[in-house]
């Protein structure tokens, strides 16, 4: 079943053409990594997906789990499953990552036509997910991102995903600030969050480094605002050892 179909894609970001006719097709149960070059327009993909504004598409569709993506608001898509992992997370001072969350995810629950969780039977979630990602839970009392390193913003992140349990994860470069450590953690959350048969990840990367801990089943390499190439997790090891311009030749 396709998760996501985006089918012949253009935007542009300040009237520039960034996004050239690029299509892409995600199966649930699936990984799929995207991989390119700076400048490819890798995170313009991520934006015009999660509806970001000042992102304008000018041709083409993206489908996601049967209903029409691109004419829902960024709410409306974040309510039916959708989640965008940003590069660099913002610090939002003076509102607790309990109180975001909680909020967030009872939203999302009234969206769908859902009870809202008590305070207890979010904190029981919220010390689940936490763990997952080796989380204190005292980091998520304090403000978001507030006074956090790279590598724990991202695990922060991730934590938020494992609580608002999306259908399909938009990843844009988790693994961006991340050490050893902190990105065996991350992507053994990401295993155990979203590798499941009813979700599907897109993950978006420049290194091979992630992928050594979330197998994908699909690798992409995007140039010039489309993909040129497809393949298997060889692909990703072909790049890292040879770089875009040789792999693309």
């Amino acid at each position: 079943m396709n998760m996501l179909k985006i089918e012949n894609l253009h935007a542009t970001v300040a009237d520039k053409p960034i996004l050239k006719g690029l299509s892409l097709s995600i199966n649930a149960g699936e990984i799929h990594a995207i991989m390119g070059p700076n400048g490819a327009g890798k995170s313009t993909l991520s934006y015009v997906l999660g509806g970001r504004p000042g992102y304008e598409v000018t041709e083409g569709s993206a489908q996601f789990d049967g209903q029409d993506l691109l004419d829902m608001e960024p709410h409306e898509r974040a309510a039916a499953g959708l989640f965008l992992g940003f590069q660099y997370p913002v610090e939002i001072p003076g509102v607790s990552n309990v109180q975001f969350l909680r909020e967030a995810l009872n939203a999302q629950r009234k969206a769908r036509g859902e009870e809202p969780l008590s305070g207890g039977d979010f904190l029981k979630v919220a010390r689940e997910k936490a763990g997952l990602l080796k989380m204190d839970m005292d980091m998520l009392k304090r403000p978001v991102n507030v006074g956090f390193s790279g590598g724990e913003k991202k695990r922060n992140e991730m934590v938020q995903m494992g609580i608002l349990d999306p259908k399909l994860a938009i990843l844009d470069e988790t693994d961006s600030g991340l050490d050893i450590d902190a990105l065996r953690t991350v992507g053994d959350g990401i295993n155990a969050i979203m590798r499941r048969p009813d979700k599907a990840v897109l993950l978006i990367t420049h290194y091979q480094r992630l992928l050594d801990y979330v197998q994908p089943d699909f690798v992409h390499v995007l140039a010039a605002g489309r993909i040129v190439k497809s393949g298997g997790p060889e692909l990703a090891r072909e790049l890292e050892a040879h770089g875009y311009a040789e792999v693309m030749a």
